[in-house]
C-alpha cells in the first residue's frame, strides 16, 4: 500500500510547480474552508441566529386575515303547516385578527437574551473547532518537514557511503583490505538505501495525511514550503503556568462558550419562573359579512356591517398539574449542570497548559542533550572519516562510528521538531498565530 502511494506521489523535496506549493497558512485556510465539522458547526450557529430573530419577533403583534364562504339550504313552512321545496342562501365573512402580549413575567425579554447568549456561544464553538483543526494541520505540516529532513539526511549518507564503497573497492583490489571489510561497506550502503526508502515512504504518508486532513483530494503535485527551522533558541524563558492560564481564560473560545452557556442556563430558570406570572394580552379584530338572504346589496352589506373589537385578556395560573414547578426544577438542574461544565472546561484548560509547559521543559532538555550528543558524534565521525581515508582504521570500526553519528542525527532531528511543536502548543493557548515565522 505504501509503495503504491509512494509511486503516485513525488518525494522530491523541492516544489514541482508554483501552483503546487502550499504554505502553512494556505493549508490552514483551505482546511478551515473544507472541514465538515466546521461547516456543520456554522450551520448550527445559523440555527441559533434564526432562533434569536424569532425571539425578537415575538415581541410584536401578530396579525392574521380570514375569509369564510358558506352555503346553506332550508325548507320553509307554509301557513297550512306543510314544508315547501328547498331554498338556498350563501354568506361570506371577512376579518382581521391581532394580538400582542403586554405582560408575561418578562418571558419575551428573557427569551431574547437567552437566544443572544446561545448565538454567541455557538460562534465561539465554531472558533474552537477552527483552532483545533488549525493545530492538527500544523502538526501534520511539521511531520512533513521532519520526514523531509530525514530524506535529505539519508541521501547525504548514501552519497558519502557510495564514495566510501568506491574507496573500499580500490583498496580491496590492491589487497589493502580484506573482502569482509569491503562487504561491510557494501552492506552499509544497502542498509542506508533501505533507510532512504522508508524515509521517502514516511514523507509520502505524511503528505497524504495532511491532504486528507485538509479534505483535499490526494494529488501527486502536492508539496509544501520548507522553511528553515535550524535556529532554535533554547534559552527561552517559559511563562509561568498561572500567567498563561489567566491569559487563556480571557481568549480561549471554549471557555467563552462555557461561560455563555452557563449564563443562558441561568436565564432558563427565569423563563421557567415566569410561568407563575399572570399573562396580559391585548386582542383586536375587525370583521364584516354578507348573506344572500338579505335584500341588501353585497357592497352595502360589506361596508355597513363592519364590526371592530378590542379587548384585554388576563390569564392567571392557578394550578397546572405541577408543570410550571417541574419546569423550574429542571431549569435549575440545567443551570447547575452548565456551571459544572464551565468549571470542567476551565480545569481542563489548566491541565492542558500545565502539560504543555512541562512538555516544553522536557523537550528543551532533550534537545540540548541530543544536540550535545550530535556535536560529539559529528566530531568523532569526521575524525573517523579522515582515519578511514588514510587506511588507519578498519571498515568495521568506521561503520560503528558512522552508525553512532546517524543515530545521533536522527535523535536531534526528532527532538528539534518535538520542541518546535511544543512551542507552538504554548502559542496556541496564549492566542498567538500558528505560524512558523516566529519559532523561538
Amino acid at each position: 500500500m505504501v509503495a503504491g502511494i509512494a509511486g503516485m506521489l513525488s518525494t522530491n523535496v523541492k516544489a514541482q510547480s508554483a501552483d503546487s506549493v502550499w504554505s502553512l497558512q494556505r493549508c490552514i485556510d483551505y482546511a478551515l474552508g473544507q472541514n465538515i465539522d466546521i461547516r456543520k458547526s456554522i450551520l448550527l450557529n445559523h440555527s441559533d441566529q434564526v432562533n434569536l430573530r424569532q425571539a425578537k419577533a415575538d415581541r410584536f403583534p401578530s396579525l392574521s386575515a380570514s375569509v369564510n364562504q358558506n352555503f346553506s339550504w332550508n325548507r320553509s313552512l307554509s301557513s297550512d303547516l306543510k314544508y315547501g321545496s328547498y331554498s338556498g342562501a350563501s354568506g361570506s365573512n371577512y376579518g382581521f385578527n391581532s394580538s400582542v402580549q403586554l405582560y408575561g413575567g418578562f418571558k419575551n425579554w428573557y427569551n431574547i437574551r437567552q437566544s443572544e447568549l446561545s448565538y454567541e456561544a455557538g460562534q465561539n464553538d465554531v472558533e474552537a473547532i477552527k483552532e483545533s483543526v488549525s493545530l492538527s494541520v500544523l502538526d501534520a505540516y511539521l511531520q512533513i518537514l521532519y520526514a523531509n529532513e530525514q530524506v535529505n539526511n539519508s541521501e547525504k549518507q548514501i552519497e558519502a557511503t557510495t564514495d566510501q564503497l568506491r574507496l573500499a573497492d580500490e583498496r580491496y583490489k590492491l589487497g589493502a583490505i580484506a573482502r569482509s571489510d569491503y562487504l561491510q561497506v557494501k552492506s552499509e550502503l544497502s542498509s542506508e538505501k533501505l533507510t532512504l526508502a522508508n524515509a521517502q515512504s514516511l514523507l509520502t504518508i505524511n503528505k497524504v495525511t495532511l491532504m486528507q486532513l485538509m479534505e483535499l483530494p490526494v494529488t501527486p503535485s502536492f508539496d509544501i514550503e520548507y522553511p528553515e527551522l535550524s535556529d532554535i533558541t533554547l534559552l527561552m524563558t517559559v511563562p509561568s503556568v498561572d500567567s498563561v492560564y489567566q491569559q487563556a481564560l480571557t481568549i480561549r473560545p471554549e471557555i467563552k462558550s462555557a461561560e455563555l452557556n452557563r449564563q443562558a442556563a441561568d436565564l432558563g430558570v427565569n423563563i421557567a419562573k415566569s410561568g407563575y406570572q399572570p399573562e396580559l394580552s391585548l386582542n383586536g379584530s375587525l370583521s364584516t359579512d354578507y348573506t344572500s338572504a338579505s335584500p341588501l346589496t353585497y357592497d352595502y352589506q360589506v361596508r355597513n356591517k363592519i364590526s371592530p373589537f378590542v379587548g384585554l385578556s388576563l390569564s392567571i395560573p392557578l394550578y397546572a398539574n405541577r408543570q410550571i414547578r417541574s419546569g423550574v426544577e429542571l431549569a435549575e438542574i440545567n443551570s447547575r449542570t452548565a456551571l459544572l461544565n464551565e468549571t470542567d472546561a476551565k480545569n481542563q484548560l489548566r491541565k492542558e497548559i500545565e502539560q504543555a509547559s512541562t512538555d516544553i521543559l522536557t523537550a528543551q532538555k532533550r534537545y540540548e542533550a541530543s544536540l550535545e550528543q550530535y556535536n560529539s558524534s559529528e566530531e568523532a565521525y569526521n575524525v573517523a572519516v579522515q582515519k578511514y581515508d588514510q587506511g588507519l582504521i578498519s571498515s568495521v570500526d568506521f561503520l560503528v562510528q558512522k552508525t553512532s553519528y546517524i543515530s545521533a542525527e536522527s535523535e536531534l532531528l526528532q527532538s528539534k521538531y518535538n520542541l518546535v511543536f511544543s512551542y507552538k502548543i504554548l502559542d496556541f493557548y496564549m492566542g498567538h498565530p500558528l505560524t512558523l515565522n516566529n519559532v523561538y
